[in-house]
Order: C-alpha cells, then structure tokens, then sequence
C-alpha cells in the first residue's frame, strides 16, 4: 500500500503507521540510530520520516520511481536510485538542528 508500519521487534507491536506516498512504497532505509526512516515510492518521491513524531521532515521528487535508498553512515547523505537509471546524492543538512529546536 502507500504506508510504512514502525513495529516493536521487542514486543511485534505495531508503532504506528506513516503515510505521505500516493503510490506504493518500493524501498526502505532507517538510519543507524534509529531515529529517520528514509522511504522511496513508485510516486517519484523520497521523504524522511522522523520516527518519534511520524512526521514527513524532508522530501524530495525524482523523474521516475524511486526504486532504491541507502544511508552513509554520516547519517546525512542519501544515494538514491530511480527507474530511469538516475541517481541522486542528497544531504540533509540542517536536519539535526531541525529536529534539536523540535520543529518536526
């Protein structure tokens, strides 16, 4: 569907459910401390889920689906790919600050 579930792997309670994408949701990334989920759809987009709040806090369009996402581990850059072969090095700069001042 267009949605991403958050599950306690302790408990396999369901968390949440994040939704923004108006299409299906091909790939996933979380951050290595846990605190960003990064989630690309057949919709174009890529957006930045802040995983305490459920809140979109970044979100950036393609020319075509989004088909893959990684993290480096400075946790800011994001390599993209999309369907047509693109792409994408994205950093999040200013994100941390974003999220100190409790604006997500």
């Amino acid at each position: 569907d267009k949605t991403l579930k958050v599950w306690d792997l302790t408990t396999g309670n369901e968390q949440c459910t994040l939704k923004g994408h108006s299409n299906s949701v091909k790939i996933v990334a979380v951050t290595l401390d846990g605190k960003r989920a990064i989630s690309g759809s057949r919709d174009k987009s890529l957006k930045v889920w802040d995983l305490s709040s459920g809140n979109v806090i970044a979100s950036f369009t393609g020319k075509s689906s989004i088909a893959s996402c990684a993290i480096a581990p400075d946790q800011i850059t994001i390599v993209a790919g999309d369907a047509s072969g693109r792409v994408y090095f994205l950093r999040l700069e200013g994100i941390a600050e974003y999220l100190e001042k409790g604006m997500a």
